[in-house]
């Protein structure tokens, strides 16, 4: 098993396709695709690409940590606690463990992603 693995943002296998459960959606009726590429650490780490179609929805990370960089498309989150901030193509960010709020994807987005979970 190699150590080093390439996340493909244009992956050429089908994604599964999802839909935001029914009591996160706020509004809406956005479309959900991952492309999972790796899962390492008895199975706690996992990375690749996921995408969203516009929507607004609750995002609640629980126990995980997620890593996002932006690679196309617009969202806006904002915490519970806090004031909305806008991500767009180049931009990365963390959402903590216990992290809360609105994921609002404004223009259809895919990110990469690594999610981390005890």
């Amino acid at each position: 098993m190699s150590l080093l693995k390439t996340i493909d943002p244009n992956p050429s296998f089908a994604p599964r396709e999802n839909v935001v459960a029914p009591e996160r959606l706020i509004s809406g009726n956005p479309k959900l695709k991952t492309w999972a590429q790796d899962v390492a650490s008895n199975e706690t780490v996992h990375t690749g690409v996921w995408e969203a179609t516009p929507g607004v929805s609750r995002s609640i990370k629980g126990e995980t940590f997620e890593f996002c960089h932006i690679l196309s498309g617009v969202v806006e989150l904002t915490p519970d606690d806090g004031e909305p901030v806008i991500y767009r193509a180049g931009d990365s960010f963390v959402m903590k463990p216990g992290f809360v709020g609105i994921w609002k994807t404004i223009e259809t987005v895919r990110k990469i992603y690594v999610t981390v979970t005890p």
